[in-house]
């Protein structure tokens, strides 16, 4: 898709996924690096063991198919290779504290100057200003300021994070979306602009609106082994088994409940329960709990539940899962992932050279499949300056221009990039509706279509506005933001007219149905290209459309038992502790609005459409793939680890002043070492033989993090916040919902944005990255049942009012 796009990527470990998901579309992305190697190389695990930067498995997985050039930007020669490089190409990612390019004259400005048509895709951890713009930050730290890190662990223990770093590949993936987007704008301007990405807002995503709650008047929730609370009610998501874990979506309501009792049922067959906890009202069991069900009712059904799952193995509930449609997953190793009998019928893993020349490595694959075009095999991480001489050569011919220097201007003035993009939207709960959600943001036109008698999840769940009826979920109303609304009976035979009218009108068609749903409803993609051949069909599920797993059910929680992340987060003797709710569903958001950039693109080059097939599980190992490559290449396996980081020592999140509240720092060096033991006034920590050097710290850090608690615990968070900001070491309180409302960058940012019709009011999140010329416009209507019946019937497909009257007497608008 992108053959002839050329991407200069000068990021650290912040921005590489951004790169490898521009280089699998078919870019040339050549890394930009300093004669010492990127710091990326410095992150570990590393293939046999040795810490040597051209073994870093991090590295392996996330610049491969990419060129490497040493360039000296500390130098005038550099700068101006630099430069000169930026005329000829597309697209300059980079991951420097805000201002540092300009500093160098490198800055946006001074890049355009040279190249109108350049993109500059700027990866920070709070965004490009604001009052946190310059803080020092780790992925532990951008954690606890955007949300996901409170939500994450045990109740009585420190928050934790998921052993794989995740917050830079949440900004990366948004930066990929928003390099599209760009590009796609880029078409009718023939300019380039200036691309921001907070990771901080980045993973705000992982909350699941946990964010907005407090702002809507709603407690937050709390972290909880596996689970979460919620006031006095604990949800309990992982139990055991046999011979691991598994994850299980064990909550209520309409569209939920059903699967709850049909677990019960088995339950009950196994002798683990009696009849009446097997008839309990499991769909309207969150009405009950606490008026005719005790909090003791419920949690005598967890350990039912328990000991059930407990007297089989992971592969037996796996199955039974399958044949009884319940919502249950195995909590997957990487050994497990890389051996998945699913992944190798979808020939997910690709094997390739290792980069040492030592053998090959099995890389993570495709992270969409495309009916007309592949993405990119993947091949070797470069080695140091391997394309040095190579990139550098080009710069010895005259410049004959960038290929973006198309000077074109019929865009209208003030034109959102994607206007004129129509896309008829399926998608339901959170990873396909917040995809489209994106793209709605950027100017395209989408029709999304529900049911009220198959609620979408997203309608019943936390954070919920107090008050009567089905339209108050924050969550739901974040997701669809800025479309329109049109409520159908899908079963009626006018609804299918309706249907192939709007076929008619879209360019796209996406949807987020176990497979076959589609085809069931008579809306298969064969069926649909019937009436509109260059159709762009993107279906989106837990573990795709093909493959021994391919119907296997569920919501991201369980896509990230599947693909591993359970067993990566938590703490090494107890259970897995999460990562918190639907993971999976807040990565597969930013794959699925790149796949479908990528496929209009495309169609406007070739005229074709076709399907897309992009599985959740498989996008949610991308975020996995160091501990993935540890496991194929050096044959072990990672498992949770607390807050243990494989480079920076100290690394944790410490109490201070409050109950549960705590401070996220991460030691990178030397410097930040002795300036965290000059702030903790512990100077002879300095001197101490087991702290002398970062290794000695990992090896003592046990004892090193009882002696940073007990000094933390007599400070307020704000005071060691700000204390350690000063001093240049990455710090962050570990912020709840009622914190991230009042934070003074997401407000910066313009994150919650209010909106009020009639007596609801609701906060929806606002985009998650900033374009200088072309920014975002987040609709102004809140999301409700056919709020847009009659625009959609009337203006886009031109019914009359007889026509109307036939549609409201069938019943079929909703």
């Amino acid at each position: 898709m992108m053959d002839g796009i050329r991407v200069l990527d000068l990021s650290d470990e912040r921005g590489q996924l951004c790169g490898m998901m521009l280089a699998d579309l078919g870019a040339e992305v050549v890394c930009i690096e300093p004669p010492e190697g990127s710091n990326a190389r410095r992150h570990g695990p590393f293939a046999d063991s040795i810490r040597d930067p051209e073994k870093s498995l991090f590295w392996w997985s996330y610049a491969r198919s990419k060129k490497s050039a040493v360039v000296d930007l500390e130098t005038e020669t550099g700068r101006e290779q630099l430069k000169a490089l930026a005329a000829r190409f597309d697209v300059v990612i980079e991951t420097e504290t805000p201002g540092r390019m300009a500093s160098m004259g490198l800055g946006y400005q001074d890049l355009a100057a040279l190249n109108p048509g350049l993109i500059l895709v700027s990866i920070t951890p709070f965004g490009q200003d604001g009052p946190k713009a310059d803080w020092p930050a780790t992925d532990l730290t951008v954690l606890a300021s955007g949300g996901p890190l409170w939500l994450t662990g045990d109740h009585d223990r420190a928050p934790v994070r998921v052993r794989v770093p995740q917050a830079f590949n949440h900004a990366s993936c948004e930066a990929a979306v928003a390099v599209l987007v760009a590009l796609a704008e880029r078409e009718h301007s023939g300019l380039g602009q200036h691309v921001d990405v907070s990771a901080q807002q980045a993973v705000t995503l992982a909350t699941q609106s946990d964010v907005v709650a407090e702002r809507v008047g709603v407690n937050g929730a709390s972290r909880y082994g596996g689970g979460m609370a919620i006031g006095p009610v604990v949800l309990r998501f992982v139990y055991p088994a046999s011979d691991g874990h598994v994850a299980i979506t064990h909550v209520f309501g309409s569209t939920i409940g059903p699967a709850t009792a049909r677990m019960m049922e088995c339950v009950f067959e196994d002798g683990f329960c009696d009849e009446v906890m097997r008839d309990k009202d499991w769909v309207g069991y969150a009405e009950i709990l606490g008026v005719t069900e005790t909090i003791e009712d419920f949690e005598a059904a967890k350990a039912a539940i328990a000991a059930w799952t407990s007297s089989k193995t992971k592969e037996e509930l796996l199955r039974i899962s399958m044949e009884r449609h319940l919502l249950i997953a195995p909590a997957s190793t990487p050994q497990d992932a890389v051996e998945s009998e699913h992944f190798k019928a979808r020939e997910f893993f690709k094997q390739t050279e290792r980069p040492d020349g030592e053998g090959e490595v099995g890389l993570p694959g495709a992270w969409a499949q495309f009916s007309r075009f592949k993405l990119r095999e993947p091949s070797p991480a470069p080695r140091l300056g391997q394309h040095t001489a190579e990139v550098l050569r080009e710069l010895e011919t005259p410049s004959t221009g960038s290929a973006s220097k198309g000077g074109k201007s019929d865009a209208a003035p003030g034109a959102l990039p994607l206007e004129g993009v129509k896309i008829l939207d399926f998608m339901w709960a959170l990873a396909g509706p917040m995809a489209t959600r994106i793209l709605a943001d950027y100017g395209a036109t989408v029709i999304r279509i529900e049911s009220t008698s198959r609620l979408d999840v997203c309608r019943t769940m936390h954070p919920m506005i107090e008050g009567e009826g089905r339209e108050r979920a924050a969550l739901f109303h974040s997701a669809n933001a800025g479309k329109k609304m049109l409520t159908l009976d899908l079963a009626l035979p006018e609804a299918r007219d309706i249907v192939l009218d709007l076929v008619r009108w879209a360019d796209v068609v996406t949807e987020a149905f176990v497979p076959g749903t589609m085809e069931r409803l008579g809306f298969g993609y064969d069926a649909l290209c019937e009436i509109k051949p260059d159709l762009i069909m993107l279906s989106t599920c837990l573990m795709g459309q093909t493959g021994p797993l391919a119907k296997f059910a569920g919501y991201g929680n369980l896509g990230a038992s599947v693909g591993g992340f359970h067993h990566m987060a938590g703490w090494g003797d107890r259970p897995p502790a999460g990562p918190y709710g639907a993971y999976t569903d807040y990565m597969a958001p930013r794959f699925n609005a790149v796949a479908l950039l990528a496929a209009l693109d495309h169609k406007r080059r070739t005229g074709e459409g076709q399907r897309v097939d992009v599985a959740q599980a498989e996008v949610g190992l991308h975020f996995l793939s160091p501990a993935l490559l540890h496991y194929s290449v050096n044959d072990d396996v990672w498992a949770r680890a607390g807050n243990r980081d494989e480079l920076l020592a100290p690394h944790g999140c410490y109490p201070v002043a409050g109950e549960d509240r705590w401070v996220a720092i991460g030691v990178d060096g030397e410097d930040d070492w002795r300036a965290l033991c000059e702030v903790l006034k512990a100077s002879d920590w300095a001197e101490d033989s087991r702290f002398q050097d970062a290794a000695l710290r990992r090896e003592n850090a046990e004892a090193l993090d009882g002696l940073i608690d007990e000094k933390t615990r007599s400070w307020s968070g704000p005071e060691l916040e700000a204390a350690l900001v000063a001093r240049g070491v990455a710090a962050h309180r570990v912020l709840d919902s009622a914190g991230l409302g009042e934070d003074v960058q997401l407000n910066h940012r313009g994150h919650f944005l209010e909106r009020q019709e009639g007596a609801l009011k609701t906060v929806v999140e606002g985009t998650r990255s900033k374009l200088s010329r072309t920014p975002s416009h987040v609709g102004e209507a809140i999301p409700t049942f056919g709020a847009d019946a009659h625009w959609v019937l009337t203006e886009l497909l031109g019914y009359d009012d007889d026509r109307l009257a036939e549609l409201a007497i069938s019943g079929v608008l909703e």
